[in-house]
């Protein structure tokens, strides 16, 4: 069973951003990826189109043979985690914003959260932000739009740009020193996020937590592939432009469509 992949899905493209963190710290794993591009963003969807997308996700995983499942959308994990543990009985890793590392480490006591609605109303994202952000003013945008863009192949857009300064700039004036990407497609937008912000604005993401967290749940499950051999690495998506979610990737990686 240790050769079996390690099965990932988002809402799209974005949690290739996970992916990469997990294939650098895990090379030799092997790995299967779904993106549902078809029904992104899930952050304008209900709660219960988002468990039910997420369980229709997992079970494909599962059919295919994964060992464990990382849900790389912090939309499905905060609207959908419980419900997919209590469905099935291999490791699921989650994803959420990294409120914590933020709060802790800020010096302004001003944190900025940029993600979509479906996390941002979740009440598992309020759980945490009241757990750890005691004390510290949160500056939270729903970055609309910005993954539809993404998902299109225009990262580098005039409208990208016009967003992401409307959506920063209340932030800017609040002195956060943190910004927290509660997206897997933000980390893509980092080059331009690092234009646009203060040099004392850290920016912050939640990709190689996962990937470590997804290591120490393999170990302690005894599901580490011993194999020192070429990982095989498959990527699925559903619908047609499988030419963004490849450019994403790079090194020619293949993208194959699924009529799911």
């Amino acid at each position: 069973m240790n050769t079996q992949p390690i099965g990932i899905f988002d809402s799209g493209v974005g949690g290739t951003s996970i992916w990469k963190e997990i294939h650098a710290l895990l090379p030799f794993e092997n790995t299967l990826y779904l993106a549902d591009s078809k029904n992104a963003p899930y952050g304008t969807q209900s709660e219960k189109k988002i468990i039910d997308l997420s369980i229709k996700n997992t079970q494909f995983l599962v059919d295919k043979g994964c060992k464990i499942i990382v849900v790389a959308c912090n939309t499905a994990t905060t609207n959908a985690i419980a419900a997919l543990r209590a469905q099935f009985k291999i490791p699921i890793i989650g994803i959420e914003p990294a409120i914590k590392p933020a709060a802790l480490k800020t010096q302004t006591k001003a944190v900025g959260i940029l993600a979509t609605k479906g996390t941002l109303s979740s009440a598992l994202f309020h759980q945490t932000t009241d757990l750890y952000a005691s004390g510290i003013t949160i500056i939270e945008r729903i970055g609309e739009g910005l993954v539809q863009l993404i998902e299109s192949g225009n990262i580098e857009s005039d409208e990208m740009t016009a967003l992401l300064k409307q959506y920063t700039q209340p932030m800017v004036e609040s002195n956060i020193d943190y910004l927290v990407l509660g997206c897997t497609h933000y980390p893509y937008l980092i080059p331009q996020l690092i234009k646009l912000l203060p040099k004392n604005v850290n920016i912050i993401d939640s990709g190689m937590a996962v990937a470590k967290h997804t290591k120490a749940t393999l170990e302690s499950n005894n599901l580490i592939n011993t194999q020192i051999i070429s990982s095989k690495n498959i990527f699925y998506i559903n619908t047609k432009n499988t030419q963004t979610m490849a450019s994403l990737l790079g090194e020619h990686r293949k993208v194959d469509y699924l009529d799911f």
